[in-house]
């Protein structure tokens, strides 16, 4: 039983806080978190706003570990947002007012693929969170019916080591 319990938490982790709206909220933050290169002050600030807020934090991590490494892919697209963003004349004063700001240098902001791909996080946030929702709404009854089948769901569940399946 010792040896299941990191699954046993990581599968309660999905199910606790499993409305679809949770879910949705989880895997939008999830995304953006996971677009983010790691290393800097907005990907740890990104990573504690996930942790604090009423999210599905099993849907958020496993969409933050997907989404960075399918982010790797996006690096190029990324760079050329970021380095629109900070080209862009009318935006200069915003960053050497940040650049000048005491921990905003720490979010790497004057990346390229930092800022491409925290821009495009924030772009695509709520396109994801409303289309994720119904069908978190549609699949996630129907995948816990499937799952409750099966012996090694009742055990991460917390059943014990008994004949009948929980």
């Amino acid at each position: 039983m010792f040896m299941l319990r990191p699954f046993r938490l990581f599968f309660k982790a999905l199910v606790v806080d499993a409305t679809p709206r949770q879910m949705a909220f989880g895997f939008a933050l999830g995304v953006l978190v996971g677009l983010v290169p790691k290393g800097n002050l907005l990907a740890i600030s990104l990573m504690m706003l996930m942790c604090s807020l009423r999210v599905n934090l099993g849907v958020g991590l496993a969409t933050v570990f997907a989404t960075s490494w399918a982010g790797m892919l996006l690096d190029p697209i990324t760079h050329r947002i970021g380095e629109y963003l900070l080209k862009n004349e009318s935006l200069r004063p915003l960053w050497e007012t940040m650049n000048d700001t005491a921990l905003l240098p720490w979010t790497d902001f004057n990346n390229t693929v930092v800022l491409g791909s925290f821009s495009l996080g924030l772009v695509a946030f709520m396109p994801l969170y409303f289309l994720s929702r119904p069908i978190f709404g549609l699949l996630t009854p129907r995948l816990v019916a499937w799952a409750q089948r099966f012996r090694l769901v009742s055990l991460l569940w917390g059943g014990e080591l008994t004949g009948k399946v929980c």
